[in-house]
């Protein structure tokens, strides 16, 4: 039942504080890697196995360690350890807070300030985006980033602990900085993308389900059937096909990346994306959040029953 507590924990600290606004761990993290990468860059994909090795094992290692430490000092002392830990994890109010900004300028029509407010969540090209366009890019980045920002870190906590929580958000965000198929990346960085594919592959279906769930079931579940696998990335595809349907929204589409057009296969069905979606998008995120606790909840008091 400690589990229930301590992800519940960690969820209000997040609403009561965000993120780090100074010191935020990951700052720290960047300036690690690249300093490895300074020094383990080649274009193999060996390299950027033990590159990523180096980034991500000593500090999970790490964090096991002081969490034993504190335990042994005091019950409490662990606990507090992991809530600080699985709070430093999750991205929830920070989700919320980057799209407040893109709702207030798309309902105000200021598009100049709602392509600037989007720029800060997605990679695509934003400066020639109308308003349709910003709506899709927010509404696809809340369903995503939800999957990847918050519900993976809870599931990978669930399964082991801070520890896992941690080396989770450690793997993603080395798939952040190495993940991309560019000439400098496409070896080197192969291990972080794929490992970060991995590690997401069973929560973002088990987002996509709660998507379903918390809106347009049916819907949900045949836009994940039809429309998922046409997409790029095999974790992505199913959580926002899922979170498009459950909204009865249209998403996906050609965007513009680096200086060129990307054709995207087209997500979802009903209404144009719009500021309503982005707002909806974040209720979504935020339900699942609720019912992935709830779960949680009964499956510990039905195991202390039993």
């Amino acid at each position: 039942m400690s589990t229930v507590w301590l992800m519940a924990a960690a969820l209000l600290l997040d609403q009561l504080l965000g993120e780090p606004r100074r010191w935020h761990p990951l700052v720290g993290f960047g300036r690690w890697v690249q300093a490895i990468e300074r020094q383990l860059y080649a274009d193999r994909r060996l390299s950027g196995l033990l590159a990523w090795t180096l980034a991500v094992l000593p500090i999970t290692l790490a964090s096991w360690a002081l969490i034993a430490l504190a335990a042994r000092c005091s019950v409490w002392a662990g606990w507090a350890l992991q809530v600080l830990l699985l709070y430093l994890t999750i991205g929830l109010r920070s989700l919320a807070q980057h799209a407040a900004p893109i709702i207030r300028a798309l309902r105000a029509g200021d598009v100049a300030q709602a392509r600037h407010a989007v720029s800060m969540v997605v990679s695509r090209d934003t400066a020639a985006l109308d308003p349709r366009q910003v709506a899709v890019a927010a509404t696809e980045s809340m369903l995503e980033n939800g999957s990847d920002a918050v519900f993976a870190a809870l599931f990978w906590f669930v399964l082991l602990g801070a520890p896992g929580a941690v080396a989770y958000r450690l793997a993603n965000t080395l798939d952040a900085m190495w993940g991309y198929r560019t000439p400098r990346y496409r070896r080197f960085g192969w291990a972080a993308a794929r490992i970060d594919d991995l590690l997401n592959y069973l929560p973002a279906r088990l987002v996509a389900l709660s998507y379903a769930l918390c809106g347009r079931a049916r819907q949900a579940l045949a836009c994940w059937r039809r429309q998922a696998g046409r997409w790029e990335s095999p974790n992505a595809g199913p959580v926002m096909a899922a979170g498009a349907g459950a909204l009865a929204v249209r998403l996906g589409g050609g965007a513009p990346y680096h200086g060129q057009w990307k054709h995207r296969p087209r997500l979802g069905l009903g209404r144009a994306a719009s500021a309503d979606s982005v707002e909806a998008a974040m209720g979504l995120v935020h339900r699942g959040v609720v019912l992935w606790w709830l779960l949680l909840w009964c499956v510990a008091w039905l195991s202390g029953v039993g």
